[in-house]
């Protein structure tokens, strides 16, 4: 597998990170039918995969239309996915990933999950529309945006995978489990946010 490529799959599976999106929506739909987990996993991730897509394809003309340049995408999305980070290693959730609790009130009222909470802002949150448009945008060639692509569908099949499999995935780590995966990945998104800062910064003292 290409670098860039491993490198794509790694920084989105630890944003989207698959096995705490799965414990959280085994909260969601505590004693609803497996028939009704399977369409909203379904759902939820067919369209957090379009909107990912979405931004991987358009998001790079919306950023040279509004101006912003790649130094400044990069510090700007180094630091909300260290945000991120910081919420995965202690266990916090908060809104950047997780709804917060006027949106868990309003979701525990809806019949459907798919749009709200599961695919926005669980799956297709802002850390990870930020990572597919910098991935996309760190791209040397059209080799290495397929490889970023690929990655992006990879990370989505696992996603839906943990999803439709939420049982066997809480009754194999438990709360505890899924929190320590967490938090091990939250170590690894801090490491791959603070290079992210860095390389920020190093590309704009190179352009001034």
């Amino acid at each position: 597998m290409p670098v860039h490529a491993l490198y794509s799959f790694v920084t989105l599976f630890v944003v989207v990170d698959p096995i705490g999106t799965a414990t959280i929506f085994g909260g969601l739909t505590r004693g609803a039918s497996d028939a009704f987990r399977r369409r909203m996993a379904y759902r939820g991730t067919v369209i957090a995969s379009a909107l990912l897509f979405g931004f991987a394809f358009l998001g790079t003309p919306l950023l040279t239309a509004l101006g912003i340049t790649l130094p400044a995408l990069s510090i700007a999305g180094g630091i909300l996915l260290f945000l991120l980070a910081v919420d995965m290693v202690f266990a916090r959730p908060s809104g950047i990933r997780n709804p917060t609790r006027p949106e868990q009130k309003e979701a525990a009222q809806s019949a459907d999950i798919s749009v709200f909470p599961l695919a926005i802002p669980l799956l297709a949150g802002p850390g990870a529309l930020t990572s597919v448009v910098l991935l996309m945008e760190r791209a040397a060639s059209p080799l290495e945006a397929a490889g970023v692509i690929a990655a992006l569908l990879g990370v989505m099949l696992l996603t839906l995978a943990a999803l439709l499999g939420v049982s066997s995935v809480m009754r194999l780590l438990g709360v505890t489990g899924a929190n320590v995966v967490s938090r091990v990945l939250g170590i690894v998104l801090a490491a791959l946010a603070a290079q992210l800062v860095l390389d920020g910064l190093t590309e704009a003292f190179v352009r001034g």
